[in-house]
């Protein structure tokens, strides 16, 4: 378990500075999710387990890290609402919708369109979002694939900002993440909101940081 430390002084994933060693973390990540490889990186509500969602065996990695069980499905990052487009039915108001919400802490549930071979998620939806973070950002554009957004930590213990709390979770396990990008303490926030819009009416099935705002 590699640890990989991406906090300079005064530098900031999320914000309009640029980290100076950026692009090579940048660089090592593409190299290691291309491998197949699992990796717990900072987001914009806690510390999360990304990999190529269209990777069956990083996913099962995946899967055994959390000690999670196979049919509880993942929620998906993607990089634009084109891409949430192929991978699920949208209608017109769903995606006014999703403008509004994206990028941002909001999940949404939709019925999934088959086609895209996706791991870890159900067969018949998709939980979904666009997370408001420039480095997750940067890395699914250059990347150009899903990748998993699920929280880092074991099944049954707290999702979390703190990178102590979040290293020993998985310290001890035989079945570790590869990498973990230790961007230190994140600022206190709760998983994203999860919402279900695959029926007639929407339903918070999760409330979390991400806050609905509807416009008249």
């Amino acid at each position: 378990m590699e640890i990989l430390k991406v906090n300079p002084i005064r530098e900031n994933f999320s914000n309009g500075a640029r980290p100076k060693n950026l692009d090579k973390i940048i660089k090592k990540v593409i190299k290691f999710i291309k491998q197949g490889k699992v990796i717990v990186s900072p987001t914009d509500t806690v510390y999360g387990l990304i990999c190529d969602a269209t990777n069956k065996k990083a996913v099962e990695k995946l899967f055994k890290i959390k000690k999670r069980k196979p049919r509880k499905p993942i929620p998906i990052f993607i990089k634009d609402i084109k891409t949430a487009k192929r991978l699920a039915f949208i209608n017109k108001n769903q995606e006014n919708f999703l403008a509004k919400a994206w990028p941002g802490k909001i999940t949404v549930v939709l019925k999934r369109r088959k086609g895209k071979k996706l791991y870890g998620v159900d067969k018949k939806t998709i939980g979904l979002r666009i997370p408001n973070y420039r480095f997750l950002n940067i890395l699914l554009k250059k990347l150009n694939r899903p990748l998993t957004g699920t929280s880092a930590n074991v099944s049954g213990k707290s999702p979390s900002g703190k990178i102590k709390e979040v290293l020993k979770q998985f310290e001890n396990q035989k079945i570790k993440p590869d990498l973990i990008l230790d961007k230190g303490n994140l600022k206190p926030s709760k998983p994203s909101t999860l919402i279900d819009l695959t029926g007639s009416k929407m339903k918070i099935l999760r409330k979390g940081s991400g806050k609905i705002i509807f416009k008249k």
